[in-house]
């Protein structure tokens, strides 16, 4: 590893139910409320959650000629969309006909295309194998993402698509993160997408009773007394994580670097977290010591506080570990009330929020916050943001099988 290649935030892609694009998203933030409502997509009434966070005007027609709109699912679509607008936002251009070596796709899916297979085995079970897309094979495995990201823009570097549940995003930036390091690529489109709307898949989730049965949007509540689950959602961000001087040369705006990572896993169970929490204070220090920071220079936290008991209250507990009392002077976010809970793509969502956060000196609420559970009375920056000018943020993310991954960012 080269010490003086660093990685750097030069574009951002996100499409999520509050906007489409960093100019919607960043209005949606601003304008303080959630994009969580009733499920629309299909009947919810055999379940006991009833809300979701859908985008309803996503239009792949904007983005895709008809005939590649045939190859591509709604996941595939959001993973290659996403990339077009953080490329596009980075200023920089692509052409499937002029293959770039050293730039690299890094995306991440907790289901990849499942929603799409379950749409076409109800096909495949009413018209048999005639009334499958002939293209099915190629939609629903999770590498589909950055396969067609590389596909569409020429980019021939290193490309992964990593399934790791709801840390996927961050683990595929922390790659990107290093690939720069390393010397692999000097550009990559790292983040993750999900598209997990669908009968089947909302009703495995709602059966282990891990989704809000409350009503919207106040259903999702992180870190309040009252929280009951998540809800979830749909969406993708990409990032584009750059070699700083790469980014220097060429005049390119700048958001923020990424300084540090972390991964790590419970090794306890597949969804209750370890009650002593070891391996998430771990997760996050090691993040801190990658990035050259102490605990004192976190002057954000962006939790994923997913809004059910047991995850928000372990989440503090765990930070308390590593910052002490002075966690409570700390300005802390669970923005999950926003955009609802898109598992793989939720922290590549909330990266973008911490990159806007240093673009803006604005740091977003935690909506619907109301209740202060004595378990998690921390400064969550209730109801309305917070004017202010961060340095250093730490975005954590934990998902099913016990998987930790931690980013620390920094302003340039």
């Amino acid at each position: 590893m080269s010490p003086s290649r660093r990685a750097v935030i030069t574009g951002l892609g996100p499409i999520t139910c509050i906007g489409e694009g960093v100019e919607a998203f960043w209005n949606g933030i601003r304008a303080e409320k959630s994009g969580i409502g009733r499920l629309t997509r299909f009947d919810s009434s055999p379940f006991h959650a009833h809300c979701a966070a859908e985008i309803p005007d996503f239009d792949p027609t904007r983005y895709f000629p008809p005939h590649r709109l045939k190859r591509l699912d709604r996941y595939a679509q959001f993973a290659v969309a996403s990339a077009r607008l953080a490329l596009e936002d980075a200023g920089l251009t692509w052409s499937h006909d002029e293959p770039r070596d050293r730039y690299g796709v890094s995306f991440g899916t907790a289901l990849g295309g499942i929603s799409n297979a379950e749409a076409e085995h109800g096909e495949f079970l009413n018209r048999g194998s005639r009334g499958v897309n002939q293209t099915l094979a190629l939609q629903v495995f999770g590498g589909s993402a950055h396969s067609n990201i590389a596909i569409e823009c020429g980019f021939m570097g290193p490309g992964t698509t990593n399934s790791n549940s709801c840390a996927s995003g961050p683990v595929a930036v922390g790659d990107a993160m290093r690939w720069i390091r390393e010397g692999l690529a000097d550009v990559v489109v790292a983040g993750a997408a999900e598209a997990p709307l669908s009968p089947l898949t909302f009703g495995a989730f709602d059966m282990i009773r891990t989704m809000s049965r409350g009503e919207p949007p106040h259903a999702c509540r992180p870190f309040d007394r009252d929280r009951d689950g998540f809800v979830m959602g749909e969406g993708a961000a990409a990032l584009i994580v750059e070699e700083y001087e790469h980014a220097i040369a060429r005049g390119a705006r700048i958001y923020a670097e990424v300084l540090g990572t972390s991964l790590s896993n419970d090794a306890y169970h597949m969804t209750t977290p370890r009650p002593d929490g070891r391996a998430v204070v771990r997760t996050v220090r090691l993040a801190l010591e990658d990035a050259r920071t102490e605990p004192s220079e976190i002057d954000y936290i962006n939790a994923h506080a997913s809004s059910t008991r047991v995850n928000d209250s372990n989440e503090v507990r765990c930070l308390r570990q590593v910052f002490g009392e002075s966690l409570r002077s700390i300005p802390c976010s669970g923005t999950k009330a926003y955009t609802g809970h898109p598992l793989g793509a939720t922290g590549a969502i909330e990266l973008a929020v911490c990159a806007l956060a240093f673009h803006h000196n604005f740091l977003p609420p935690t909506l619907h916050h109301e209740n202060v559970d004595p378990e998690c009375d921390i400064d969550v920056i209730p109801v309305h943001g917070r004017e202010a000018r961060p340095n250093r943020i730490l975005s954590n993310s934990f998902g099913f099988g016990g998987i930790n991954s931690c980013i620390v960012l920094g302003r340039v």
